[in-house]
């Protein structure tokens, strides 16, 4: 089985949309079955995701499109040069990491996207006016065009069962995002002057949903009434987007720039090394699809504050330490925050379902449902494919 896994996107660094791609990518390549997966970035991504992979495969191929970085350029390539290269590499399967423009009768091979969020909808302000009515037209227009639509989330597809319930009666699987132990942590801090002093983490890009201002205001909160050591700081891992200005200012405004870190571009390792060293993650997200540094946290039994939305109940169960936002989100956060310094780092949460081998199985049994039954898509459901772990609601 050959793959076509398309990833082209408009950051350069790793954002959680590429590296679901790079994970898929991975646990496919544990099969048999497949042949070839051919992996398609942007020129001003390809060096991201070469690092992305330690172990060299001679089944990957890493491309870059001929395309440039502009909104206009990148889509206008999805919906006229894609369907050439699937030609070309004689694809079985096209798989797009997020939702994007496709003709769908240019493909002689069933598409796939994966669906991580309904945020054109849910929350427009990360896009803007009016760049969130286009957002909307190309998902909508995407989730029409495909075969199948693999949500990240049993959350994530109860927000499409609403906006378009025929297509998801039609279509959609859940398969959770591939989160497996990463590399080796990193040697050295990727922390600036970081000499040994504790931390807290927040792995988030700076969008309006990620609710970054909130976390600062936590942190703030348990260093002046003195629940965290006088010299603990907060390091914000991710690339900067919209909120980047806001949570500048808030900063410079609360005189924290001594406290304050923000990170982008950190390697995987590196990033590991930010899970294997701090007190503990903050995810303050007003609404998210899946909560990708909620597991990968999980894997290092670090203690999770996180809110309590739909999502994270989903991935976090039992685990993390719920924080409500209806109501005094910052002292809940507080609260939540003081009960989970008071633990040891000794919790154990089941990641089980979201390894590997799973996902990969997942994968596979859609796609060979596709090939062999191509004609049976549109007419009924295809969550039965999916293991009952991989769809079983939380």
């Amino acid at each position: 089985m050959k793959i076509l896994m398309v990833a082209v996107a408009a950051s350069e660094h790793m954002s959680g949309v590429s590296r679901h791609a790079a994970n898929a990518v991975r646990c496919l390549l544990t099969r048999s079955e497949v042949s070839a997966v051919h992996l398609v970035v942007g020129p001003w991504q390809y060096e991201a995701f070469q690092d992305a992979f330690a172990r060299a495969d001679s089944r990957l191929k890493i491309h870059q499109a001929e395309v440039r970085c502009s909104v206009l350029s990148r889509n206008l390539w999805y919906y006229n040069e894609l369907p050439g290269l699937a030609a070309k590499f004689e694809a079985d399967i096209v798989h797009l990491a997020f939702p994007s423009p496709l003709k769908q009768k240019a493909f002689r091979c069933p598409t796939v996207v994966t669906l991580h969020d309904y945020y054109p909808y849910d929350i427009p302000a990360n896009f803007g006016f009016p760049k969130m009515l286009f957002n909307r037209m190309v998902l909508k227009q995407c989730l029409r065009a495909v075969d199948s639509i693999a949500c990240v989330s049993e959350s994530t597809l109860r927000r499409l069962e609403i906006y378009e319930p025929q297509i998801a009666r039609q279509k959609a699987v859940t398969i959770y995002n591939c989160v497996d132990p990463g590399p080796a942590m990193a040697i050295g801090s990727p922390v600036p002057n970081w000499n040994g002093e504790s931390f807290l983490l927040c792995v988030a890009q700076h969008r309006r949903n990620k609710n970054i201002v909130l976390a600062m205001q936590v942190f703030q909160h348990l260093y002046r009434r003195g629940d965290i050591d006088s010299d603990t700081r907060l390091v914000i891992v991710g690339i900067e987007g919209p909120e980047t200005a806001k949570i500048q200012r808030f900063i410079k405004v609360n005189d924290l720039a001594d406290r304050v870190v923000l990170l982008q571009g950190i390697g995987n390792a590196e990033l590991e090394w930010c899970y294997g060293h701090c007190e503990l993650l903050l995810a303050s997200s007003s609404i998210e699809g899946f909560g990708l540094p909620i597991v990968e946290a999980m894997f290092h039994h670090c203690q999770v504050v996180c809110s309590d939305i739909p999502a994270f109940r989903e991935v976090g169960g039992s685990y993390c330490h719920y924080a409500s936002l209806s109501l005094c989100p910052e002292e809940s956060f507080v609260a939540a925050a003081r009960n989970a310094l008071k633990h040891l780092k000794v919790r154990a949460g089941s990641t089980e379902r979201f390894s590997g081998s799973r996902i990969a199985e997942a994968y596979l049994q859609l796609y060979t449902h596709l090939l062999h039954d191509t004609s049976a898509v549109g007419n009924r459901s295809h969550r039965k494919l999916v293991p009952s772990l991989e769809r079983g609601r939380s």
